[in-house]
């Protein structure tokens, strides 16, 4: 396996991941970014942040809004995504494990693991509509 040279620019995405629970686009990543390193360029960051991808530090997210969204957190839970904003939330309930044998009664083969989003409305979206 090919040794991976530390990157300064790298860490400091990945500590902005850390730091953040918003669940970012690359972009947002970008600008959060350019405080710090004002000469990075966009790519830069779409690189650095699919190889983190690649190495298991970060989780893409696609919702479903055209835009993949990036998270540090990096172990099983699920997400909601507000329709009207687009907000991604991390729900604080427990994983269904047990989804991964249910599937499996479906399906000719092994599951290893799931992803779920849930969909609707947040709490401030849900606000607005009211007024």
């Amino acid at each position: 396996m090919k040794t991976l040279k530390y990157s300064r620019q790298r860490e400091s995405i990945k500590t902005c991941l850390m730091e953040r629970k918003d669940h970012p686009t690359a972009d947002a990543v970008y600008m959060s970014i350019r405080e710090e390193y004002p000469n990075i360029s966009l790519g830069t960051v779409y690189r650095n942040l699919n190889l983190l991808v690649e190495l298991g530090e970060v989780i893409k997210l696609t919702c479903g809004d055209g835009a993949d969204h990036f998270d540090a957190d990096t172990s099983p839970h699920y997400h909601f995504v507000c329709s009207d904003c687009g907000q991604v939330i991390d729900l604080p309930m427990q994983t269904r494990e047990d989804l991964n044998r249910i599937a499996e009664e479906h399906f000719d083969g092994q599951v290893n693991s799931h992803t779920i989003f849930f969909y609707g409305t947040c709490k401030d979206c849900s606000a607005k509509k009211l007024h």
